[in-house]
This record gives structure tokens, sequence and C-alpha cells, in this order.
């Protein structure tokens, strides 16, 4: 039986922001940032109507309890880097959750994912 992430009843998005830049994968993320570096992260949708996906923001839902993840800093040292170009190093959300050993997020049947480790 695999578990996965649920959205709480109640949460607090204190930490990340929206970012706009002009990536060629997408134009908003949720981008932590500590000292001179950052790291943008991403998240699928889906429009079933168009059915239509693109890339965008985090669920606020989900930003606290990355930031406040004990091994969050590490993945952080890791993985961020400056901005070049108006653009930080990029994780999808999906990368993040099992580096930290958080239960996933419920896959859906339309999501896609990148074969390579730079965005």
């Amino acid at each position: 039986m695999r578990y996965h992430y649920k959205k709480p009843e109640f949460y607090a998005s204190m930490y990340g922001k929206i970012y706009i830049c002009d990536h060629p994968v997408y134009t908003r993320c949720t981008l932590f940032v500590i000292g001179d570096k950052g790291l943008s992260i991403i998240q699928q949708r889906y429009e079933a109507d168009t059915k239509k996906t693109w890339w965008s923001e985090v669920d606020p839902w989900l930003t606290d309890v990355l930031y406040l993840h004990p091994k969050f800093k590490e993945f952080f040292d890791a993985r961020a880097g400056e901005c070049a170009d108006g653009l930080y190093p990029t994780v999808t959300v999906r990368q993040i959750m099992w580096a930290l050993k958080i239960k996933p997020i419920k896959r859906e049947r339309w999501e896609t994912v990148f074969d390579r480790r730079k965005i």
C-alpha cells in the first residue's frame, strides 16, 4: 500500500515566495533564497477541459513543510545556486520530496517527468 502526502486542514505559508521569470519551462515558481543562493521549485498543473499542462509555483500548503524539514538545508546547499540571467537552479516538487524522504503527493496520469537533474 502506498501512502501519499495529503493537504492538511490548517496550514501556514510563511517561507518561499512566488518568483516570476522568463524560463523556457515555466514563468512562475516558488523561490527559496538563503544568502546569495536560490532554489526554484515547480509543480505541474492540469486543466481538464483543454487537457493542457503547465509548470508553476508549488501549492502554498507545501512550502513550509519543505522549508522546515531537517534535511532541507543540506538539499538546498547541494542544489541551489546564484541567479544567472534572472534564473535560479530548479527542481520539481517530486524531486525535493523524494530527496527529503517526505511522502510524495499523489501522482496523476497526466504528469510528466524530467530525465535530467538540471531543468
